[in-house]
């Protein structure tokens, strides 16, 4: 009898078989590290709209606060002119677009002109993209709250329902 070289098929299913149990496992700790770094993500872009808001009505004092994202930025050609109050550089075109890193991005403001309140907030797009809504009001405290909005949540409404971020 002549000897054969190679694995046999017992083998290879072994190994086949390990291999799926530790894909198994990393998987779902993939998939929630993803989750928790684009919620981190969507926190930091909520804070970075919040004092975006700030600098817009310091450098806008006529108009208050910005409308929208897009007044923030330009999601068209990321600030190709010079500043102004249609859009005033402050935040990055994709930002300024409303969507980043699988969140959903909005802004509004109130109060007549100029503009005294505003209210800005995040929400995941899927619930692979995140599980947690943030928002934000004039007063500069990031919210937190475990129930996905689609829009941005009212001022008395942020306050109320959402807890500050870190408690």
């Amino acid at each position: 009898m002549r000897k054969q070289k190679g694995f046999s098929l017992i083998e290879l299913l072994i190994v086949v078989a390990i291999i799926l149990i530790i894909a198994a496992i990393a998987i779902p700790n993939l998939l929630r590290a993803r989750i928790s770094a684009n919620e981190s993500a969507a926190a930091g872009a909520v804070r970075t709209i919040t004092t975006a808001e700030i600098q817009y009505q310091s450098a806008y004092p006529t108009s208050g606060y910005s409308s929208n994202l897009a007044a923030l930025g330009n999601p068209s050609t990321g600030c190709a002119g010079a500043p102004a109050n249609s859009q005033a550089c402050l935040i990055d075109s994709a930002l300024a677009s409303g969507t980043k890193g699988g969140y959903l991005f909005t802004a509004a403001a109130a109060g007549g002109t100029p503009t005294t309140t505003f209210q800005e907030g995040g929400a995941p797009q899927s619930a692979s993209t995140g599980n947690r809504s943030f928002c934000a009001i004039e007063d500069a405290v990031v919210r937190v709250s475990s129930t996905a909005a689609s829009a941005p949540v009212a001022g008395t409404a942020c306050v109320s329902s959402y807890a500050p971020l870190g408690n």
